[in-house]
C-alpha cells in the first residue's frame, strides 16, 4: 500500500486530496494547524489508513518534531499543499508589512523548508509535490493581477528549481502543481472547478508523472506552464 504525507489538509483542497487518496486505497498522513471535523470524518471511515498530524508550517520547531515522529517511515508521495491569500485587491503600498512578510513565508519559504526537513523520508522513486499556481509562471503573467499572491508562488516556483538542484541526486519526482482555479474559500464561488474535479486531475497527474525523475510545472490536466 502506497502512504502519501499532505501537508495542509484540514480544509478545501487539502482534504479534497486526503480523500481522493483515501479513495485510491492510498495510506495517508495529513498535517493540520487545528481541529478538522472533515478529517475526523474521513478517519472514521478509514481509521486504519488515515492518520492526522499537528503543524503549524511556518513554525521550524514544530517541523524538527514532525520529522522526529516520522523517523522510520518512508512515504511514495510528500504534497505540500499549505498557503494563503492577502493583500487581494490592494496596491501593495496598502498592504500591510506583517501581510507581505507572512504570505511569502507561508507561500515560498515554509514549504521549502518543510520538504528539506521531510526530503529524507520520501522513498526512492517518489514524488515531492508542491501546490503552486499559474499565477505563479512569470512567462505568463501579462494582466498583474493578484500580484502579491502571485509573487509568493513565483518566489515559491524559484525555490522549487533551487530545491531540485540541490537534492539532484535523489531519485525522486519533483512537481509544481497547479490546481485550477477552484471553489475554495481562497478561490472563490465563482470559480471554474469544484474541488472533486480539481484534486482528481491533480492525483492523475501526480500517477502518470511517478518515477519520472526530473521536475516539471504542471496544470492538473498535466499540461506544461511556463516558468
Amino acid at each position: 500500500m502506497r502512504h502519501a504525507l499532505i501537508i495542509g489538509g484540514s480544509r478545501g483542497l487539502g482534504l479534497g486530496l486526503v480523500q481522493e487518496h483515501l479513495t485510491r486505497g492510498w495510506h495517508v498522513t495529513a498535517t493540520v494547524r487545528g481541529p478538522s471535523d472533515g478529517l475526523n470524518a474521513l478517519r472514521q471511515n478509514a481509521p486504519d489508513r488515515l492518520v492526522i498530524e499537528t503543524l503549524d508550517t511556518v513554525s521550524t520547531a514544530q517541523t524538527a518534531a514532525l520529522a522526529g515522529r516520522l523517523n522510520g517511515q518512508s512515504f511514495d508521495l510528500l504534497l505540500l499543499n499549505a498557503g494563503i491569500m492577502a493583500g487581494r485587491g490592494l496596491a501593495l503600498g496598502d498592504v500591510a508589512n506583517d501581510d507581505i512578510q507572512n504570505i511569502f513565508l507561508t507561500n515560498a519559504i515554509s514549504p521549502i523548508r518543510i520538504a528539506d526537513a521531510l526530503s529524507s523520508r520520501v522513498a526512492a522513486g517518489g514524488t515531492i509535490a508542491f501546490m503552486s499556481s499559474i499565477l505563479g509562471s512569470i512567462g505568463t503573467n501579462d494582466d498583474g493581477r493578484a500580484e502579491l499572491y502571485r509573487a509568493s508562488k513565483a518566489a515559491l516556483n524559484s525555490l522549487i528549481r533551487s530545491f531540485r538542484a540541490r537534492h539532484a541526486a535523489d531519485d525522486v519526482t519533483i512537481l509544481a502543481l497547479h490546481p485550477g482555479v477552484v471553489r475554495t474559500a481562497m478561490g472563490g464561488p465563482d470559480a471554474a472547478l469544484d474541488i472533486a474535479t480539481s484534486v482528481r486531475g491533480v492525483a492523475d497527474v501526480i500517477e502518470a508523472r511517478r518515477g519520472t525523475g526530473g521536475q516539471a510545472f504542471v496544470d492538473y490536466r498535466n499540461q506544461i506552464i511556463p516558468w
